[in-house]
């Protein structure tokens, strides 16, 4: 059963963003209204995706990237940046930082399930969760 944070600081965004994944089998989901939020919720339980913002008010996207990828418990855990900055530069700063895909708003139901189930399915049965 996939377990996803979502973190954006727009509810309405995060809550488009849950409904476009709930089709995805026996997914549960907690929200996130900032990076620090996310941290937060990161040190609580393991999570199979994390659906990110970039522009947060406190910490942000790409901190929040880096924070995961220098956990070595984190390290693997598979991250979408979902963002309205759709210029070439953020793109590339995300995806260095450690992102593993990179979307821009707005996006389509099925391009959001379709990259969330393409990095689900990567992981091993047995891998354990971030």
């Amino acid at each position: 059963m996939p377990e996803v944070l979502v973190v954006d600081d727009s509810k309405v965004m995060r809550d488009m963003v849950v409904a476009c994944l709930r089709p995805y089998p026996d997914s549960r989901f907690t929200q996130a209204s900032s990076g620090l939020e996310a941290i937060e919720q990161l040190s609580l339980k393991p999570y199979d995706l994390l659906v990110l913002d970039l522009n947060m008010p406190d910490i942000g996207g790409i901190e929040v990237v880096e924070f995961v990828r220098g956990q070595d418990h984190l390290r693997n855990l598979p991250i979408i940046i979902v963002t309205t900055r759709g210029d070439e530069a953020s793109r590339e700063r995300a995806l260095q930082a450690g992102a593993d895909r990179f979307m821009t708003k707005p996006f389509t139901p099925d391009s959001i399930q379709g990259t969330a189930r393409a990095l689900l399915e990567k992981l091993p049965a047995e891998a354990p969760r971030g």
